[in-house]
C-alpha cells in the first residue's frame, strides 16, 4: 500500500472492520539512528477509527545483519539473534470532544509514545557499565575511534579495554572490590580508562569535585568512608591543589597517583591485558567478582543536602542503565555523531550524558578539561565537527558569544540542563548560530535525566515530558498555588544517600520515590515547566550551593547579628547569592577573605550585601525568604 494515499488507509480500516489483522511499521521506513524516527499518522487514525487493539512489537538484532543501515558503519555478524518483543494489547485514549487536525495530532503522539515505551522497555538495564563497554565493542569493532582529549590522540575500544584491564589489576593492588575510592581527575581520556579499569575489577569510583573547596571535598571523603584517594600527579601541579593534598593526608587519606600505578606494571601485566581485550566477555567474567547490577553502587557522586553537609549519591548499574535508555529512546544517535564533552565527569550529567552515553552508544567523544574556556571550545567544537554537545545554559551563552559565526555549524543536537535557561540565551543561539535549544531536567539522584525537548516534541519555556518508566507525583506544597511538587520513581532512582551521620552507609528512599524539591506545571500534552525550587539552594555556574549553609557559615563569623541568604537570576552564572543582615558595614571582602580561609569555595560567597535594621520575619516568627527574594530582585536584579 501507498501509506499517503487516503484510499489505502480507508481500505485498512474496512479490513480491521471485518476482523481482520494488519502489521504496519508505523515510520513508514528503515530508521536510518536505531531510534525512532517520524510517525505517520496513517496507523493511528486506522486504530482510532476501529476502536482497535494495538501490540507494540519491538525488533532487535536486525543492526548487526548485512541488511542494516549500519553495514558499512560498523562491525557486521555473520549470524545474529534477532529477538521480537511483544507487548501487551493496548488502545488510544483520545478525548471524544477532540476534532479534526487536534484530534489528529493528540493520536500520533499517543501512538508515538506506545512505540517509544516499547523501545525502552525492550533495552535492558541487567548489565553492569562494562559489559555495556564491551557490548559497544563487538558492535563498532575494536578499531572504532572512541576517546580523544586535548592530546589529540584518539584511542580505540581495543585500546580503551587494554588500558582498562592493565590498570584496573593496579587498582587491586591498593583496593578491594567494592571499596569505595576517591577519584580526583580531569576530563581526559586517562580518566576515562581509570574509571572503566574500576568498574572491571568492581572498585566503586567516588567523584569528588574539586571545585567546592578543600572543607567540603574533606567532608565528601568523610562522609562516604573514603581511605584512599587516585589523581594524577600532572594534575594536581597543573590545576593548583598541592594544598588540598597536603591537607588530605593530614586527614589520614591514602593518596594514589596514576603515574606512580603506570611505573609498576610489567610487561606480562601489559600483555596480559592486550590477550583479554581480544576476549573481554570470558575475561571480565572471571575478574569481577560478586556484582549485583540492582543493588551495587557502580558510583558515588555529592550533592549538598538542606544542611550544608555535602551527600553522597549512590547509583547502582542499573540506574545508569535505565537512565542511558530513556535518553536512547526520545533522541537519536548515529555512530557518524561527535560528541563534545567540557562538563566534569564529577557532575552527575557529565558522567552519565557526556561520557557513559557516547563511548557506550558508539558515539566518538572528545573531552575538554574544563567548560569555561570561552573562546578556545567554539574553536575545538569547529575544529572536531561535532555534531553533539551537552552543556548548561550558562556555559553555551559563553561560547556563543565567543564564537564565530561558522564554528557550530556542525551542531545538530544541542542538549541544555543543571539551569534554567533564558529566552534570551536561546534567541541568540538560534539567531547567530541556527541552534535551537533542547532544555531538559534531572537531578543527580535521578542518574540524572528526568525530561528533555526533543526535534520531534518540544515547547518552548518546558523541560520536556517525562521519560518513559518514571512515574511522577505532583503533592500539594502549602502557600504555593502556581505549581505543585515534584515526586518521581523509577529504576532511574538513585539506591539512596550517604550522609555524614552514617559515614560509608547507603540509606534507601521510603518506597523508592525521589522528592525533587521542584516547584512544576504539567500541561495536557505532558510538557513539565519549572516553576522554582521548594528546597533552598542556588544553581551557580552550574553548581548546587546551599543557601541555609552559607547562613551558618555567616553566623558563626558574626552570631551577635542575624543573617538570611537569598538567590536571584544572574546573566553569567545563573544565579547570584544576596546577603541580609544586621551586622553593620558588613563588606564582601570580609566574607571572601574568612571563606578563604575556611576552604571554602568562591561560590558560597554573597555577590551582594544589604544591610537592614531588623530582619524581616514572618507572624510565626521565621525568616519571610519570599519577601527577601522581592526586595533582592527590585535593588539588585
Amino acid at each position: 500500500i501507498e501509506p499517503n494515499n487516503p484510499m489505502a488507509v480507508k481500505s485498512m480500516i474496512r479490513e480491521v472492520n471485518n476482523g481482520h489483522k494488519i502489521v504496519i511499521y508505523p515510520e513508514g521506513r528503515v530508521t536510518s539512528t536505531g531510534s525512532m524516527m517520524k510517525i505517520y499518522p496513517g496507523p493511528a487514525m486506522i486504530a482510532d477509527k476501529t476502536n482497535a487493539q494495538i501490540v507494540p512489537i519491538y525488533i532487535d538484532g536486525t543492526q548487526y545483519t548485512i541488511f542494516s543501515y549500519y553495514r558499512n558503519k560498523v562491525k557486521i555478524k555473520p549470524r545474529t539473534k534477532v529477538v521480537l518483543n511483544i507487548f501487551k494489547p493496548t488502545k488510544l485514549n483520545v478525548d471524544k470532544e477532540l476534532k479534526g487536525e487536534e484530534r489528529k495530532k493528540e493520536i500520533t503522539k499517543q501512538l508515538f509514545d506506545i512505540m517509544t515505551n516499547a523501545k525502552y522497555y525492550s533495552a535492558s538495564d541487567e548489565k553492569t557499565l562494562f559489559e555495556s563497554l564491551i557490548e559497544a565493542k563487538n558492535f563498532a569493532g575494536r578499531r572504532f575511534k572512541i576517546v580523544e582529549d586535548i592530546a589529540r590522540k584518539p584511542i580505540n575500544y581495543g585500546q580503551l579495554l587494554t588500558a582498562a584491564f592493565v590498570l584496573g589489576k593496579q587498582f587491586t593492588k591498593h583496593s578491594k572490590q567494592k571499596e569505595k575510592v576517591g577519584f580526583l581527575m580531569p576530563n581526559a581520556a586517562a580518566s576515562v580508562v581509570a574509571i572503566f579499569g574500576m568498574q572491571a575489577y568492581n572498585i566503586v569510583p567516588c567523584m569528588l569535585n574539586f571545585s567546592t573547596g578543600t572543607k567540603n571535598m574533606i567532608s565528601c571523603c568523610k562522609t562516604a568512608a573514603i581511605k584512599t584517594v587516585y589523581t594524577s600527579k600532572q594534575f594536581v601541579i597543573k590545576g593548583g591543589f598541592t594544598d588540598l593534598i597536603k591537607t588530605m593526608e593530614d586527614e589520614g587519606l591514602q593518596i594514589i597517583y596514576l603515574e606512580d600505578l603506570k611505573k609498576e606494571i610489567t610487561l606480562q601485566e601489559k600483555l596480559t591485558g592486550l590477550f583479554a581485550s581480544f576476549f573481554p566477555k570470558y575475561y571480565y567474567n572471571k575478574i569481577k567478582g560478586d556484582v549485583s547490577v540492582e543493588k551495587d553502587p557502580a558510583i558515588i557522586l555529592f550533592t549538598s543536602g538542606s544542611e550544608g553537609v555535602p551527600k553522597g549519591v549512590a547509583l547502582s548499574h542499573r540506574n545508569i542503565q535505565a537512565n542511558l535508555n530513556q535518553i536512547r529512546s526520545v533522541l537519536f544517535f548515529d555512530t557518524q555523531d561527535r560528541f563534545f564533552m567540557a562538563l566534569p565527569i564529577f557532575h552527575s550529567f557529565g558522567f552519565t550524558c557526556g561520557m557513559v552515553l557516547p563511548i557506550t552508544s558508539c558515539i566518538k567523544v572528545f573531552f575538554y578539561p574544563t567548560p569555561l574556556h570561552y573562546k578556545i571550545i567554539p574553536e575545538l567544537i569547529y575544529d572536531t565537527n561535532s555534531t553533539i554537545i551537552f552543556t548548561t545554559p550558562t556555559f553555551f551563552s559563553g561560547y556563543g558569544k565567543s564564537a564565530h559565526a561558522y564554528d557550530f555549524y556542525s551542531i545538530r543536537i544541542a542538549v541544555v540542563g543543571a539551569e534554567r535557561a533564558k529566552v534570551e540565551t536561546a534567541k541568540s543561539l538560534f539567531t547567530n548560530f541556527g541552534i535551537n535549544l533542547l532544555e531538559g531536567y534531572g537531578a543527580t539522584e535521578t542518574a540524572p535525566v528526568l525530561s528533555v525537548n526533543t526535534p520531534m516534541y518540544h515547547k518552548k519555556g518546558s523541560v520536556g515530558r517525562i521519560f518513559p518508566g518514571i512515574e511522577m507525583r505532583l503533592d500539594e506544597v502549602p502557600g504555593i498555588k502556581d505549581g505543585r511538587k515534584l515526586v518521581v520513581k523509577g529504576r532511574n532512582v538513585m539506591l539512596g544517600y550517604i550522609k555524614s551521620d552514617n559515614p560509608g552507609v547507603i540509606q534507601p528512599l521510603e518506597d523508592g520515590w525521589y522528592d525533587t524539591g521542584d516547584i512544576v506545571s504539567v500541561d495536557k500534552d505532558n510538557f513539565i515547566t519549572i516553576k522554582g525550587r521548594a528546597k533552598r539552594f542556588a544553581k551557580i555556574a552550574g553548581e548546587m550551593v546551599s543557601l541555609t549553609a552559607v547562613e551558618e557559615m555567616i553566623t558563626a563569623l558574626w552570631p551577635a547579628y542575624n543573617h538570611a541568604v537569598v538567590a536571584i537570576p544572574d546573566e553569567k552564572k545563573g544565579e547570584q547569592l544576596i546577603l541580609f543582615t544586621t551586622r553593620p558595614n558588613t563588606t564582601f571582602s570580609e566574607i571572601s577573605a574568612a571563606f578563604k580561609a575556611q576552604g571554602s569555595s568562591d561560590l558560597f560567597v554573597p555577590k551582594k550585601i544589604k544591610v537592614l535594621e531588623e530582619m524581616i520575619i514572618m507572624g510565626n516568627g521565621k525568616v519571610d525568604y519570599v519577601t527577601l527574594g522581592q526586595k533582592a530582585t527590585e535593588l539588585f536584579a
